[in-house]
């Protein structure tokens, strides 16, 4: 299941505040907020209109588009519009590649989102060497800034590009090996991914119980991600009624909360199909 684990870590907080004027930094804090809280669409409109307004400000040079642009691609990802905003992703990253010091971890930040957009594309191979690549330079700037939070939504999409190229046991270890230490955003994407992989490996025991082993924090990016993993391990055990149930609340929660182009929308009403279509047959 696509999950699209984009980072914007408070991490960046203490290089963010020195770059901003402070109306600037009320700004661009309470925009994070909206954007922690799941509020994507304010969050991004807010943040594309400070990067336009920063223009004005080139003395402080080009860091506060940069945060702003940062800030407003993360939220087109998590609310489901990655493939809008690749080109827009790309651009930025070049920018940033000329950047030193907490910069560097803005650009890794950024890279992380990347790797989340191409998931949702399908584009497996790519996000896996990206998340590779993130994940190396992430050790390189570990002495002088904070990076755990790079590496673990980094993880969590590189599971989840593993679990797209059949690759479940490789997929299972990651999230089995990192969720007892991850953060409650990246523990709800590496639980989701941990089914995800046990329904590919046909052991929907396993899934189904994981799958109801807790009750995460609810996370707008994450609606219906659970459900359509225990809908498809409900499904595999036989248990159509109890595994359609589910997938309809599975789409009704992405219906309510994503943008009508999430890829997850169609995941959901795939597998409701592939539930009702069977029970046609029997």
């Amino acid at each position: 299941m696509k999950f699209i684990r984009t980072v914007w870590g408070r991490e960046r907080g203490r290089w963010a505040r020195d770059q901003l004027t402070p109306s600037q930094a009320v700004v661009y804090y309470r925009l994070r907020d909206l954007f922690e809280v799941g509020d994507y669409e304010e969050a991004e409109a807010g943040a594309r209109a400070l990067a336009a307004a920063s223009r004005r400000f080139w003395d402080r040079g080009p860091v506060v588009e940069w945060l702003a642009g940062a800030m407003a691609t993360a939220a087109a990802i998590a609310h489901g519009r990655g493939a809008e905003v690749l080109a827009e992703l790309d651009a930025l990253i070049s920018d940033l590649e000329r950047t030193a010091g907490a910069g560097r971890a803005l650009l890794l930040d950024v890279r992380v989102n990347r790797v989340a957009a191409l998931v949702v594309q399908g584009r497996y191979a790519e996000a896996e060497a990206e998340a590779d690549g993130i994940l190396r330079a992430a050790v390189r700037i570990a002495h002088f800034t904070k990076v755990w939070g790079i590496e673990m939504s980094t993880l969590a999409n590189l599971a989840d590009a593993l679990c797209g190229q059949g690759r479940y046991e490789e997929a299972e270890a990651i999230a089995r090996g990192n969720l007892p230490r991850a953060p409650a955003g990246a523990a709800a994407a590496l639980h989701c991914a941990l089914v995800c992989s046990l329904n590919g490996q046909g052991r929907h025991e396993e899934a189904l119980a994981e799958a109801r082993r807790l009750t995460p924090l609810w996370f707008r990016a994450e609606s219906g991600a659970l459900a359509i993993g225990t809908a498809a391990a409900l499904h595999g055990l036989g248990r159509r009624s109890e595994a359609e149930a589910t997938a309809r609340q599975a789409l009704d929660a992405c219906e309510q909360f994503l943008h009508p182009i999430h890829p997850r929308i169609q995941e959901a009403r795939t597998l409701l199909s592939r539930i009702t279509a069977e029970d046609l047959l029997t």
